[in-house]
């Protein structure tokens, strides 16, 4: 079941305009040296005044206007043990490990229905999640590299899958084939990314905060799937977790898979589910029965950061890294969504 915990508080304090972005950077679907097992083991427990501000955060408004809101958190708990990591299993350098155990979704009755209708394509070419009527989750760097905006997140748009193509039932030449999602494309009005993601460690990007929520111009009136804390592997069934997105390599397909998890810190999971660029930023699930009822309860908990590099023991060695939902960030991205923390009391 899903236990409920007591969320921090986040408070909005001042904001301020900041100069346009040059909107330059190029996508990078792919990160290197990140901070690794290892390091995230060494990382000091962040002080209040750190996560005020790793947790403020810059909007990016279609106009091309930029701002900086400075929060406060109140009622957090700061865990003095530190970032604590499980298992460190050794594995080959490659994004598809051992057999490629992911399930493209061609039948339009599930493609457009829930959990599989969540899944946005990002116009940067990575994934996302709907987490409301008009607002989607992804990773902060689809649209930021750490030190600037990406070229295509000037005019971002979110591509929506289609149901049914109206009209006569007459296939138009050029018409995409049965299996393949068409989209509704909707502008971005907002985009919000936590300042974490640009302050870095050690110099460099922050995965912690790989994430980023952007506000549609228009509501959708699709099913989204709700938020959760995320629990430490041994509160997870089976440590399973799945996610869909759009793989560069199976283009145009909805592309579904599930794993377990092989490693955590306090704010990354470290699996093996097989993924390919273009699933950056999907949306990370928990799959759990309610007591009593016989329907599957749903929540995202994390967001698929990508394939990464990471430094375990002196060696390079890669995994497929997400960034987990903690109670402050979700207490962030339901911020982000409601604009108050009265429906962000518990997570």
């Amino acid at each position: 079941t899903w236990h409920l915990k007591k969320i921090p508080q986040i408070v909005r304090e001042r904001t301020f305009s900041l100069d346009s972005p040059k909107f330059e950077a190029k996508t990078k679907l792919e990160l290197n040296s990140v901070c690794g097992i290892e390091c995230q083991r060494k990382l000091p427990v962040p002080s209040l005044s750190d996560l005020k501000n790793l947790l403020s955060y810059e909007t990016v408004f279609e106009n091309g206007t930029r701002t900086l809101t400075e929060v406060n958190v109140l009622g957090a708990v700061l865990d003095p043990a530190g970032n604590t990591t499980t298992r460190r299993p050794s594995r080959k350098k490659r994004q598809i490990y051992g057999t490629d155990s992911r399930f493209s979704i061609y039948d339009k009755r599930f493609m457009t229905n829930f959990p599989f209708n969540t899944a946005v394509k990002i116009s940067t070419g990575c994934s996302g999640i709907l987490v409301s009527p008009k607002h989607v989750l992804t990773a902060a760097h689809c649209l930021h590299n750490g030190k600037d905006y990406v070229k295509g997140s000037k005019r971002l748009r979110v591509g929506l899958m289609k149901s049914k193509s109206r009209g006569n039932g007459r296939k138009r030449k050029g018409a995409k084939r049965n299996g393949m999602p068409s989209f509704q494309w909707t502008r971005v009005k907002s985009t919000h990314i936590p300042k974490g993601w640009f302050k870095g460690v050690s110099g460099d990007i922050a995965l912690d905060y790989d994430y980023a929520v952007l506000e549609l111009k228009r509501p959708h009136k699709r099913k989204y799937m709700e938020l959760g804390v995320s629990p430490t592997i041994k509160m997870m069934p089976g440590s399973m977790i799945h996610f869909s997105g759009f793989d560069n390599d199976r283009s145009g397909q909805l592309v579904y898979r599930f794993c377990s998890i092989s490693d955590e810190s306090n704010d990354l999971f470290y699996q093996y589910c097989d993924a390919e660029p273009g699933s950056t930023g999907s949306g990370i699930y928990l799959r759990l029965k309610e007591p009593n009822k016989k329907k599957w309860k749903r929540k995202i908990i994390a967001v698929y950061s990508g394939h990464q590099w990471v430094d375990i023991n002196g060696e390079q060695q890669d995994y497929n890294v997400a960034v987990r939902i903690t109670p402050l960030k979700y207490a962030q991205i339901c911020f982000w969504i409601h604009g108050n923390d009265e429906n962000c009391t518990q997570g």
